[in-house]
Order: C-alpha cells, then sequence, then structure tokens
C-alpha cells in the first residue's frame, strides 16, 4: 500500500469512528428533545376534529375564507375543505373563480364552520333561507362554529348569535350585532361558547390561531405559527378606525354607506314591519 492510499484508509476510518461517536452522543443527548417534539407532533384536539368546512358564494371575501383555510388546516388529522350551495365554479369578491367540490346536500355534519364575509353579496346570504338553515343545520352537529369580518352578518341572521358576545368588521359592527340581538364585543375576535367571532379580514387567521390554541395548546399553535411565518409587521399602526386617520376613516365609512346602507335600512325597517304584524296577530 502506497502513502497515498494508507492515508485515505485512514482517514476513512477516523472518519467513520468520528460519525459513530456523534451518533451516540446525539442519541443520549437527544432523548429528550426528541421526546418533546414527538409530544408536540402528536398532539391530539381537546375535542375530535375531523372534518372543517370553509362557506363560500359568489362575492365572498378572499382571505376571509383563506386565511382560514389555511391556518386551520395544519391541525393533524382533520380534513378541510370548501362547501357551497352548488358545486362548481364559486367567485370571489373580485371576480377569481374556483371549483369548489362539496355543495350543501353533500356536507351534512362538520367540526369546524367557517363563514366568510364580504359586501353586497354577503348582504344577500342574509336574506337567503337556504343558507341560513343550512348553517342552522350544520351547526347542531360543530363544535366550533365561527365567522369571519362580516360573516357574523350571516351567522347572526340564523338567529344564533342572540344573546351571544360577537364582533364583526369594523363597519357599523355595533349597530349590525344589535340588529342581530348579539352583544358586539370590540375586539380582535370573541369567543362565546361554541360561537367564535372575528374582526375583519386579518382577524380570521388570528382566531384560527385562537381556535388551535384552545385545541392544541400553546407549542402546537407556537409550531403553526412558524410555519406560516406569522409575525406581522405592517407599516402603519392603523387598520381599526380609532387608529387610522380621521379623515381615513371618515372616507371608508362614506364609501361603504354608499353601498351598504340603503340595503342595511331597508332591512331594519322589514325588520320593524315584522315586529308590528306579530304583535298585532297576538
Amino acid at each position: 500500500m502506497n502513502a497515498k492510499n494508507a492515508i485515505s484508509v485512514a482517514i476513512i476510518t477516523l472518519l467513520s469512528v468520528a460519525q459513530g461517536l456523534a451518533q451516540k452522543l446525539n442519541s443520549d443527548s437527544l432523548t429528550k428533545p426528541n421526546s418533546e417534539i414527538m409530544t408536540i407532533v402528536m398532539t391530539q384536539p381537546k375535542v375530535p376534529i375531523k372534518t372543517i368546512g370553509i362557506l363560500v358564494y359568489d362575492g365572498y371575501n378572499t382571505l376571509d375564507a383563506m386565511g382560514p383555510y389555511h391556518t386551520l388546516a395544519e391541525i393533524r388529522g382533520a380534513k378541510t375543505f370548501f362547501v357551497a350551495k352548488q358545486k362548481g365554479m364559486v367567485k370571489n369578491q373580485r371576480g377569481m373563480e374556483m371549483k369548489v367540490d362539496k355543495s350543501f346536500d353533500d356536507v351534512k355534519q362538520l367540526d369546524i364552520l367557517v363563514i366568510p364575509g364580504g359586501a353586497v353579496e354577503t348582504f344577500m346570504q342574509t336574506q337567503d333561507t337556504v343558507t341560513l338553515n343550512w348553517i342552522k343545520d350544520i351547526d347542531k352537529t360543530t363544535h366550533y362554529t365561527t365567522s369571519v369580518c362580516t360573516g357574523s352578518w350571516i351567522l347572526g341572521a340564523t338567529g344564533l348569535l342572540k344573546g351571544k358576545n360577537a364582533t364583526s368588521n369594523w363597519y357599523r359592527a355595533a349597530e349590525m350585532m344589535a340588529m342581530y340581538g348579539a352583544n358586539f364585543k370590540k375586539e380582535r375576535w370573541v369567543k362565546d361558547g361554541k360561537y367564535w367571532t372575528s374582526a375583519g379580514v386579518t382577524a380570521g387567521m388570528d382566531m384560527s390561531l385562537a381556535i388551535i390554541d384552545d385545541m392544541m395548546g400553546r407549542k402546537y399553535t407556537e409550531g403553526v405559527m412558524l410555519d406560516l411565518e406569522y409575525d406581522p409587521k405592517p407599516p402603519y399602526q392603523a387598520g381599526i378606525p380609532e387608529k387610522s386617520d380621521p379623515i381615513v376613516a371618515d372616507m371608508m365609512k362614506k364609501m361603504y354607506d354608499m353601498v351598504m346602507l340603503p340595503l342595511i335600512e331597508k332591512e331594519k325597517k322589514n325588520r320593524q314591519s315584522k315586529k308590528k304584524n306579530l304583535v298585532f296577530a297576538q
């Protein structure tokens, strides 16, 4: 054996010994961390969660649905999917189409229901008896019935929020929750029993993380947050009327009023009329 070959054999032997020693050390030193990691990974929810349905309809707000979809899909062992009144293509608020494979007829039970919001089309859902009845039926089986943004208008229209604490998108939030008999709470998200509601759009992810924390605990939730790299740092401390420039808050409210206020006022009159007719009937 020449000198070059001898050096090569010596290096290979040395590396093999070093690798074996490292593996032994790692096995001994990582036993506890590995055990803790497996405990986190194998965390079981406090209630069995197998099905998570995100309601969508033409005009839903994208992030209202997609934020909870992506976040809640991190619950190990659960199947997360979208459901609409009818199978087929559903358009978001800006016209993006998505193919939905499950209809109301296909989904008779859910462990978690998420109802996203939007604008005019969302208000139309509050008048849709088929949708409202489906939500009430699904609510009989859920462990969590939730809404994001103005999705609480739809949930409120079912009557399920009556007497409950709830939040919503900032736009006329207290007024709208009162119309549905709910107690408005100005919070990022609100829990009242199994009913969870969030403020507008991005708050749906916060609520979803809070639900995961409620089920799985802090370490599992931190794992989800790290997977999402969820560490928001917006350019301005704004996003709600109280933190926004007053002229901006006024501008946005007026813009919403132009579209939404006539519908809201009409609905108020309809409800008042129904109450009067009920009194006369008695």
